[in-house]
């Protein structure tokens, strides 16, 4: 990593976070590809470096990353944006992704991350935090409930994607 970089020391030896910068493009593609396959959603997968530079990077940055490291390898990544509350009348902090390679889970480094996007949503003034999580996926609903997050079993998640997303544009 370059001395240039704002680092983010944590509690635990070795484990650093950064906020994810244009030169890390390939790296942030690489572990998305990686939680893909743990999700079992690799052919949903499309996103290209070209994309994900666009949008992180671009004129018009929708989405942040930061980068998690144990003695200088990059062991995971959260990528998050903002989102509004309306009842709440404030913006909030979403997490899209929370990832760590598996040969570094259970030390700690994923409620680092999770701790540190709840410092920013903190500092930035932000009325909620929130998540989506898979019904699948017990170790991550386990850790969740542990750290205090309540599952929001009323809200169905609704998508419109590809065609269906374009058939609907069209009917305006």
């Amino acid at each position: 990593m370059s001395s240039k970089r704002k680092i983010i020391r944590t509690r635990i030896e070795g484990f650093e976070i950064r906020h994810a910068e244009k030169r890390d493009v390939a790296l942030i593609r690489s572990l998305i590809r990686e939680l893909a396959e743990y999700e079992k959603m690799l052919d949903e997968m499309i996103a290209t470096e070209e994309l994900l530079e666009r949008h992180l990077f671009g004129k018009k940055r929708f989405v942040e990353v930061v980068l998690g490291y144990y003695n200088g390898v990059p062991v995971g990544f959260a990528l998050f944006f903002h989102n509004f509350s309306t009842f709440v009348g404030k913006h909030g902090l979403y997490l899209e992704d929370l990832y760590v390679k598996p040969e570094y889970r259970g030390k700690g480094f994923g409620k680092l991350l999770l701790a540190y996007l709840a410092k920013l949503a903190v500092e930035r003034d932000c009325g909620r935090y929130e998540w989506a999580v898979l019904n699948w996926n017990e170790p991550s609903l386990k850790f969740y409930k542990i750290l205090g997050a309540k599952v929001m079993d009323k809200w169905l998640i609704h998508r419109v994607t590809g065609e269906d997303l374009k058939n609907l544009a069209n009917q305006f």
